[in-house]
């Protein structure tokens, strides 16, 4: 079965594309229909009904940036279909409740990011009783899946591993550091510890290592103080952090002691917040993964599957979980972002303007960057 728990098997092979018209229905008061009696089914593939979760909502990358170019990409396939809300929940116990719910409104096919792959299993298994397939965005969820979307972990943690490196200079041979890791209950997490893991071992010493319990800044900023008092805040030589979320709680619990100048911290998703401490000088990077080419990757599988259609041209290789074989899925490059290349990054690709990340307080360290 794969590699195991947290670390999908990938096998590779040439990918293709599938369009098709579909309504994008998601939370638990919305089934929308392209049909002109205004109900779902899966007979007409023009008369689509997609559940969509989300594991966050608001200011998080989810609600951002997935959410809206999900939305609009089912938009584009069909322009005739009435908007429709997503369902987003940070709780396990909840996103279990919207997707049953979305089970007894009878959608045509799921696009799910699960908050917590393993307890959601339970759902998935009763989707596909009631014969909804269900497509895993981002993480995957386990059970039956009949596709994934996603951001190769074990790259994503390798360019947050070599960038540390680089960034510690003449201290990566030996130097400590501080491993701020994800959730357990997300296997991504444990992919992209993999792929740091590859850069770092035999370089780097690890003084301290914590998964952060759901994700949450606020589980991070204690771990974090409690590794400045154990090992000291000159005895850190760099963090990894797995996210951008985190990476804001470790500078923070830095900020709090008065250290004035800050070993490297690593960071993913490109948010807003990560974009400014980089040229702040509080976070050396962040991984960028263009989330453009996921979600309309995920709505084309949406839709196959919806119209009863293979998903295998959609694919560019297939992965195992814990529960499933060879589920057709498309992996992703990441890009490691930093000072240096946000203009040609983050501002080329449309994901902020200058003026978002320059704030008048910055505007000293942004035309040192090259942000003008």
């Amino acid at each position: 079965m794969g590699l195991g728990v947290g670390l999908p098997a990938v096998k590779r092979r040439s990918a293709g594309r599938v369009c098709a018209a579909v309504a994008l229905a998601a939370g638990v008061t919305l089934t929308g229909a392209c049909g002109e009696d205004g109900t779902g089914g899966g007979d007409d593939g023009d008369s689509l009904s997609v559940g969509v979760l989300m594991p966050g909502g608001g200011a998080s990358r989810f609600g951002q940036f997935d959410r809206p170019l999900i939305e609009r990409k089912l938009k584009q396939l069909c322009p005739d279909c009435p908007a429709a809300t997503v369902a987003a929940t940070p709780e396990p116990a909840v996103q279990r409740q919207q997707l049953e719910a979305m089970i007894t409104k009878g959608v045509d096919v799921l696009i799910v990011a699960a908050v917590d792959p393993k307890a959601l299993r339970s759902s998935v298994e009763s989707a596909d009783r009631a014969g909804i397939p269900v497509v895993a965005y981002d993480r995957l969820a386990q059970g039956p899946i009949s596709g994934y979307v996603t951001f190769d972990g074990a790259t994503v943690g390798r360019l947050q591993g070599e960038a540390l490196v680089k960034a510690m200079g003449p201290k990566a041979d030996g130097g400590q550091i501080v491993m701020m890791n994800g959730a357990t209950t997300d296997p991504n997490a444990d992919w992209y510890k993999r792929g740091a893991l590859s850069a770092l071992e035999g370089k780097v010493r690890i003084g301290k290592s914590y998964d952060t319990v759901g994700w949450r800044p606020e589980n991070a900023y204690v771990n974090m103080s409690g590794a400045i008092a154990a090992l000291g805040p000159g005895n850190i030589d760099g963090v990894l952090a797995a996210n951008d979320s985190l990476a804001g709680a470790v500078v923070s619990a830095f900020h709090a002691t008065g250290v004035k100048r800050l070993p490297p911290v690593t960071g993913q998703d490109a948010d807003l917040a990560a974009a400014q401490r980089i040229v702040a000088g509080d976070q050396y990077m962040t991984v960028y993964k263009p989330f453009k080419p996921a979600a309309d990757a995920a709505a084309e599988m949406a839709v196959a599957l919806g119209r009863g259609e293979t998903v295998r041209s959609i694919a560019t290789g297939t992965v195992d979980s814990p529960t499933t074989e060879d589920i057709p899925a498309v992996l992703l490059p990441s890009v490691a972002v930093t000072a240096g290349n946000i203009e040609d990054t983050l501002v080329k690709d449309g994901m902020y303007t200058v003026d978002q990340i320059c704030t008048p307080k910055l505007r000293p360290a942004c035309d040192r960057a090259g942000l003008t």
